[in-house]
C-alpha cells in the first residue's frame, strides 16, 4: 500500500497557504510529555480529568482550543500558559502562565485561571514557538514536524535568544502545510518552514516577500469560510508595508459579502506605534483558476480547496 502524504500533495499542487490559520480567542497549553494518541487527550501522561473538563469548554466556549506541549526535556514542574486575544484594535493575545507540581494540579487549577485573567498575568514576557509534532494525528507532522522542531530549537540556541522557547506542540491544523508553526505572542501562523525562513520569521529581517509562501494568517482575524478573506487582505498589506507591519495593531470588518462566500470586501483598520489610523478596503474573491483538487489530509479524500485573491486594494 502507498502511502500519501497531504504536504507532498499540498507542495506539488502548488497551494497558497494563506487564509487557513484557524481563529481561536482563547489557547490554553498544558505541557504534557508525548507520546500523544491521535485523540491527544487519550495519550498516557493526560488525566481523565482533563478529558471531563475539555467536554464542559465545548458546551460553552466556541472559540477556545488546547493545546499539549513539550520542551526539551521533563521539568520539575508542568506549565499552564494561557493565551487570550487582545479586543478590539490588537496586535494579538495576552499571557497567562503558572507552574504546578504536577499536570493533574495544572487541570484543577486551569477553570480558575480562565475565570480571573489577572492571575498568572506578571509572567516574564516571553516569545513561545508552538511546532506541531502531532504524528499520530496526522503522518506529515511526524515526518516534517518533529525534524523542524529539532532545528527550530538548535536555531534559536544559536542565535542566542533567551526570551524565545520552542515546543513540540500537538495539532492545531493544517497539517498539509507541515511542517507549520504558531508564534505567539501574535499569533501568528506560518508553514512549509525552513531554517532560513524560519530565522527571518524570529529576527524580522531579510525579504518581506519570503514570506508569501509560507504565511498561513493572522490567528485574530476570522472568517465564515476557508481560506479566510480577512487573512488573505492582511497578508497583501503586511508584504506591502514590510516588517513594519508586525508593529501594529488592527481591527477588521466585513463590509459586504455574497451568499456563497465567493465574494468578501474587508476593511482593515490599522494603528501604528505613533499613533496615526489608517483604513484599508479590498475586494477578496475566489479565484476559479487556481482551485485545487486534493487530498486535504493523510487520511482523508480527495476535496475541492479554494483559493481566493485581493483585488481593489484601496485606502479609505
Amino acid at each position: 500500500m502507498i502511502r500519501s502524504f497531504c504536504a507532498d500533495a499540498s507542495r506539488h499542487a502548488g497551494e497558497d497557504p494563506i487564509g487557513w490559520a484557524s481563529f481561536d480567542e482563547t489557547l490554553i497549553l498544558i505541557e504534557c510529555p508525548p507520546p500523544w494518541s491521535a485523540n491527544k487527550f487519550e495519550s498516557k501522561a493526560a488525566p481523565a480529568s482533563l478529558i471531563s473538563l475539555v467536554d464542559q469548554f465545548d458546551e460553552v466556549e466556541a472559540s477556545l482550543r488546547v493545546l499539549l506541549i513539550y520542551g526539551e526535556a521533563l521539568q520539575q514542574h508542568t506549565r499552564l500558559i494561557i493565551f487570550r486575544q487582545k479586543s478590539e484594535l490588537s496586535n494579538g493575545y495576552c499571557k497567562q502562565e503558572a507552574q504546578f507540581s504536577d499536570i493533574d494540579a495544572a487541570v484543577q487549577n486551569l477553570p480558575n485561571y480562565l475565570a480571573d485573567s489577572t492571575l498568572g498575568a506578571d509572567a516574564t514576557p516571553t516569545r513561545d514557538i508552538l511546532v506541531c509534532t502531532h504524528g499520530s494525528h496526522d503522518r506529515c507532522c511526524g515526518k516534517y514536524g518533529y525534524p523542524f522542531y529539532r532545528q527550530a530549537a538548535a536555531i534559536v540556541h544559536d542565535l542566542g535568544l533567551a526570551n524565545v522557547r520552542v515546543w513540540q506542540s500537538s495539532h492545531f491544523g493544517g497539517h498539509r502545510f507541515a511542517p507549520t508553526i504558531l508564534d505567539f505572542p501574535d499569533g501568528r501562523c506560518y508553514g512549509r518552514l525552513t531554517p532560513e525562513t524560519f530565522i527571518s520569521i524570529l529576527t524580522r529581517q531579510g525579504d518581506i516577500q519570503a514570506l508569501k509562501n509560507v504565511y498561513r494568517g493572522w490567528g485574530i482575524l476570522a472568517g465564515s469560510e476557508y481560506p479566510i478573506a480577512a487573512q488573505v487582505m492582511e497578508r497583501e498589506l503586511m508584504l506591502q508595508h514590510g516588517w513594519d507591519w508586525f508593529n501594529y495593531k488592527v481591527a477588521y470588518r466585513i463590509v459586504e459579502e455574497s451568499a456563497d462566500r465567493v465574494f468578501s470586501r474587508v476593511e482593515l483598520t490599522v494603528a501604528q506605534p505613533n499613533g496615526s489610523l489608517h483604513c484599508y478596503q479590498a475586494d477578496v474573491v475566489e479565484d476559479e483558476s487556481r482551485v485545487l483538487h486534493i487530498i486535504g489530509d493523510c487520511h482523508g479524500e480527495v476535496e475541492k480547496l479554494p483559493h481566493r485573491v485581493v483585488k481593489n486594494l484601496v485606502e479609505v
